[in-house]
C-alpha cells in the first residue's frame, strides 16, 4: 500500500470534500477519487459516505483516521531524525520555561547556546508548568525548564539548580535594609503574587498553609514582568526567587527564616521522544550553565 494513498485519504478526511482535498493536494479530483477507492478496496471497507450532499467518514473511516494521524506524527518524527545534522550546522529546537527562570537562567543559557550553535533556530516560550507538561506529551515541545514536582510519569527530569524564594521589596520599603525576616512578617505584608495558574503560586500557597501564614494578597498578575514592576513602583512586596531580585534594579531580596522556601529547577523531556542533536546539546549546556550559577 502506497503512502500516497494514505496521504490522500487523510486530506479528504480533514476537508470532508474531495474537491477541496484535490485542490489542497494539487491533483485532479478524478485521480484523487480513484486512489481513495483503491485504498478502500485494499482495506475491504468503505471509508467515506458519498451518498449525501457532503462527504462524511464512515465508522470504519473514523477508526482508520485515528491510526493514520498517529502514524503521520511518527513519520514526521522519523523525518526530523533523518534530516537532523550531527554537527548542528542546522536544525531547530522548541523550549518552554516557567516565568521565574527568564531573568537569571534562560538569558545566560540562550546566550551560550546561540554563541556555540548560531545556526540552530531556537523557539523559546514562557508558559505555565502544566502547559509545558501537556505540550511535551503532545510532541509540541522538545524540552522544558520548570520545577521538580512533575505530574506526568512519561516525563523525565534532570535536576539543574536549587532555587530559594525570598521576600522581595523595593529599595524604599521599610524592610529593605533587613537581611532576613521571620515568617510571621508575611502576615503584615501586602503582597502582589503571580496568579494561581503558575507553579510558583501553588508553592507559595502551600508554604503559607504549612506555616499558618495568611498574607494579604492585594494584587495578582499573570506575568512576572508585571509583578516586578508593581513591586518596584508601589509599597507592595512579593515572593520570588532571590536570584530574580538580584537581576533587577531597585529590588531587594530578604531571606525568610527559619525555614526557607526552596525548590529544584529541572530540565524536562518526554521519555519516549526522539532527542535531536540540538536537544542533547541544549541539555548538556543547561547542566553546565546551572553548575556555574550554583557555584
Amino acid at each position: 500500500m502506497l503512502a500516497r494513498h494514505i496521504r490522500y485519504f487523510q486530506a479528504v478526511a480533514e476537508h470532508l470534500s474531495f474537491t477541496k482535498a484535490a485542490a489542497a493536494l494539487h491533483v485532479s479530483q478524478p485521480a484523487l477519487s480513484q486512489l481513495v477507492k483503491q485504498l478502500e478496496e485494499e482495506l475491504g471497507t468503505q471509508l467515506f459516505d458519498r451518498s449525501g450532499r457532503t462527504t462524511r467518514l464512515t465508522d470504519t473511516g473514523q477508526a482508520y483516521l485515528q491510526y493514520v494521524r498517529r502514524a503521520s506524527h511518527e513519520l514526521r518524527e522519523a523525518t526530523r531524525a533523518i534530516h537532523d545534522v550531527i554537527d548542528l550546522s542546522r536544525g531547530s529546537l522548541r523550549v518552554a520555561v516557567t516565568p521565574t527562570f527568564t531573568t537569571y537562567l534562560v538569558g545566560p543559557l540562550v546566550e551560550a547556546f546561540h554563541l556555540r550553535y548560531p545556526d540552530i533556530t531556537l523557539n523559546v516560550r514562557e508558559i505555565s508548568q502544566e502547559s509545558i507538561e501537556d505540550q511535551l506529551q503532545e510532541g509540541e515541545l522538545d524540552l522544558g525548564i520548570a520545577f521538580g514536582e512533575v505530574n506526568c510519569p512519561d516525563i523525565d527530569v534532570i535536576p539543574l539548580l536549587d532555587e530559594i524564594l525570598a521576600l522581595v521589596v523595593n529599595t524604599g520599603h521599610p524592610l529593605a535594609k533587613e537581611k532576613s525576616a521571620g515568617l510571621q512578617a508575611l502576615n503584615t505584608e501586602s503582597l502582589v503574587l503571580l496568579s494561581k495558574e503558575f507553579a510558583t503560586r501553588e508553592q507559595i500557597d502551600s508554604y503559607c498553609r504549612k506555616h499558618g501564614i495568611h498574607p494579604k494578597v492585594m494584587m495578582e498578575a499573570n506575568a512576572l514582568g508585571a509583578v516586578i514592576e508593581i513591586v518596584r513602583r508601589t509599597s507592595l512586596s512579593t515572593l520570588l526567587p532571590a536570584r530574580t531580585a538580584l537581576a533587577q534594579e531597585n529590588l531587594v531580596a530578604i531571606a525568610l527564616e527559619p525555614e526557607r522556601l526552596t525548590r529544584t529547577a529541572v530540565l524536562m523531556r518526554r521519555r519516549d521522544a526522539y532527542q535531536s542533536f540540538a536537544a542533547q546539546a541544549f541539555t548538556e549546556l543547561a547542566v553546565e550553565v546551572s553548575a556555574q550559577l550554583n557555584g
